[in-house]
């Protein structure tokens, strides 16, 4: 479970950062996929949102590297409130239920999935508070 824990926040991060550059060069073309039936006209709202996709991916990151797993489970199950909230928002705005549902829908579901195995693992193990990489047993099958 450990490792799966790790794995789907990994993927997470690495999926948010992608869409978060997509925001700042490519913001007309992104936001196209977002599922609102209107897409703001202007790039620099639209590359906010990249911009806090960024920051959410590299958070993940940080906390990944420290090792802080309890604090990337916390996290994790509060930044599961932006997708939903998103999902919330495309359905507010008559826009694609698809999208809504299945793109934003279900990422607020693996976000805060992802959160509660990183909660259900991170007390097998002490915190690691030395701001040193974490070190990985290579004989464990977890």
């Amino acid at each position: 479970m450990n490792r799966v824990a790790t794995v789907l926040a990994v993927l997470g991060a690495l999926f948010i950062l992608y869409i978060g550059v997509s925001y700042l060069f490519a913001p007309q073309a992104t936001a196209a996929g977002f599922g609102l039936p209107a897409i703001p006209s202007d790039n620099g709202f639209l590359q906010v949102k990249g911009v806090r996709d960024l920051a959410s991916g590299l958070i993940v990151v940080a906390l990944l590297v420290t090792g802080q797993r309890r604090a990337l489970g916390w996290t994790m199950l509060a930044m599961a409130l932006v997708p939903f909230g998103d999902a919330a928002l495309v359905l507010g705005h008559n826009g694609s239920a698809v999208m809504a549902y299945f793109v934003h829908g279900l990422t607020a579901v693996l976000v805060a999935l992802t959160g509660a195995l990183l909660l259900r693992t991170a007390h097998d193990r002490p915190a690691n508070t030395s701001g040193a990489l974490p070190r990985h047993d290579t004989a464990s099958t977890s």
